[in-house]
């Protein structure tokens, strides 16, 4: 199954997201992130939080989501927003069939340097406590319909 993370920037939530789902779904699932309007740059302290618990960060890129919309792409099953509306950002919207959920956190990388580490640590946390509740799930194996409500409820956990 692939999994699309989606946020404005794709330097920090949706980048932490995407390396969680791929270490954790070991190879059951294969993540990639995207932005709307993407900074270019990954996050450095998303760089260091995964460095720090062992990711691999090579690959990691900050990128448009038009990458994942041409002929040649991978076609997505599930696609995850994680901008927090709440905070008042505008989370992109995906167009197509794939399943649609939100996982809204707040942006860690909104922060001024001093509160980085706490909270970057913070949104990891929150996104891995989803991504683990998800991968829990028999989730190649579920029909959409009991797919969405899983995600629409592990949406909702802190």
């Amino acid at each position: 199954m692939n999994f699309l993370v989606l946020c404005t920037g794709n330097s920090a939530r949706s980048i932490l997201l995407e390396a969680i789902l791929n270490r954790l779904g070991a190879g059951r699932v294969r993540a990639f992130s995207a932005g709307s309007q993407p900074t270019g740059l990954v996050h450095p302290q998303s760089l260091t939080q995964l460095s720090e618990l062992g990711y691999d960060t090579i690959g990691a890129r900050s990128k448009s989501w038009d990458e994942f919309a041409g002929p040649d792409a991978p076609a997505m099953d599930v696609v995850i927003t994680v901008c927090a509306s709440a905070a008042g950002e505008t989370c992109p919207l995906w167009p197509g069939a794939p399943l649609r959920a939100h996982w809204g956190v707040d942006d860690p990388a909104a922060q001024d340097e001093p509160a980085w580490e706490p909270a970057f640590r913070t949104a990891y946390d929150q996104l891995h406590a989803r991504a683990s509740a998800l991968l829990a799930l028999p989730v190649e194996q579920m029909e959409a319909p009991a797919l969405q409500a899983a995600l629409d409820r592990i949406g909702t956990q802190s």
